[in-house]
């Protein structure tokens, strides 16, 4: 495992980057050359021999893919279902749970409006409440305030690990640590977060965990992981089952499968799957702690970039600081500026306040501009961008 990137050869592997300075990984990541192959050598053995015949041909490899989604994330291949989004993972494993009327879900103020809207949902039917954390000095959960709620009434504390407007990174293994205290499930969303850092989930200590493969990972769209922590799958029945998820044993009954895969249905895009193993083989040989040194540099260069421009104020919380960097422009159409930046083949994206409702409202911002980077981004490109947003300011 190399100690260092070899940013010159990873951007040889990236065939995006002769084209666009893509800042927005945060969004989709460009794809490194191996995904690529993987995902289009399989359609086209699906086009020569037919689409079942090519996923048998490829089981032995789609296999390889939970064995090495295990080691990712450091827990049992058993553990693993591999789900066509993050949201659908997440929503696969929240709608799952079992909530009664006064089970408290505990969540954080920066959490996303999917999520929110869930809770929100499942609080209206099943008199389930929904409780937000406050946030500590820094803008992350306080893990302080948190311990304070705690009761025998929360039945989950659900939290996002990065949320999508900024770069914060929150507390993650001290929320779980409250949640093994209390004995509730700790649901974390991870799709911000894997891909540009190491993740563990024993250290952690979640019980379920939701990963995209577009993001940090560099799959292909349309692919995400769940984890789901052995000793909590019996306490779980999907919302929704097919004949892969479970046996149909009688004409009364059906039994669930033992393992994470009871949350996964039959029908797959085994192209993106094969490519999404592909991808965290990729990331796997760079080294989650490599990425993660290069990535959280590299953002902190361009926070410093982007605090020396007139107007344009850095919005990111939090202790610990990734990958994302957010910031507004005084005076500025920000979907405007990103758009026009686009045509210049600079990639950046705009977090509107529904997509944070409550963390943006507390602050008081109608939208913020996110720039995302990753290991293959350079110092160049960091240059290149302040130079052409300067350009552009009111």
């Amino acid at each position: 495992m190399p100690t260092s990137i070899d940013v010159a050869r990873a951007r040889r592997e990236t065939p995006g980057c002769e084209r666009v300075l893509h800042f927005n990984n945060a969004g989709a990541a460009l794809m490194p050359t191996p995904v690529l192959d993987a995902v289009t050598t399989h359609l086209e053995r699906e086009a020569q021999i037919g689409g079942y015949e090519a996923a048998d041909e490829a089981q032995g490899a789609v296999e390889r893919v939970y064995d090495t989604a295990a080691r990712l994330l450091g827990c049992a291949r058993d553990e693993i279902a591999v789900i066509e989004n993050a949201t659908r993972a997440w929503d696969m494993a929240f709608y799952a749970i079992p909530f009664r009327p006064g089970d408290r879900i505990l969540t954080a103020r920066a959490e996303y409006a999917s999520n929110y809207i869930a809770y929100l949902q499942v609080a209206r039917k099943t008199g389930a409440v929904v409780e937000v954390i406050p946030d500590d000095e820094t803008g992350q959960l306080s893990v302080e305030e948190l311990r304070r709620m705690t009761d025998e009434r929360v039945r989950l504390i659900a939290i996002t690990h990065v949320p999508t407007n900024g770069g914060l990174v929150n507390p993650a293994q001290a929320i779980g640590a409250v949640a093994r205290e209390i004995g509730a499930l700790f649901l974390l969303d991870a799709c911000q977060s894997v891909g540009q850092m190491p993740i563990d989930v024993n250290e952690i200590g979640c019980d379920l965990l939701s990963v995209t493969g577009r993001k940090f990972l560099r799959g292909p769209r349309g692919t995400g992981l769940l984890y789901v922590r052995r000793r909590a799958l019996n306490q779980l029945e999907p919302p929704l089952l097919d004949l892969h998820a479970a046996e149909w044993v009688a004409p009364d009954r059906y039994i669930l499968r033992d393992d994470a895969r009871r949350f996964e249905n039959w029908e797959t895009n085994v192209a993106a799957k094969l490519g999404l193993g592909a991808a965290i083989d990729y990331a796997l040989e760079w080294g989650l702690d490599t990425i993660w040194a290069r990535v959280s540099a590299l953002a902190d260069r361009l926070r410093e970039r982007l605090a020396t421009l007139r107007g344009v104020a850095v919005r990111d919380q939090g202790a610990v600081r990734c990958g994302i960097v957010s910031f507004s422009v005084e005076g500025a159409d920000l979907t405007a500026l990103r758009d026009t930046l686009c045509t210049q083949s600079i990639n950046i994206s705009v977090s509107p306040r529904e997509y944070t409702l409550l963390d943006m409202q507390a602050r008081e911002l109608p939208a913020v501009l996110r720039a995302s980077v990753h290991y293959y981004n350079t110092d160049e490109e960091i240059a290149r961008f302040g130079s052409a947003l300067e350009r552009l300011l009111p």
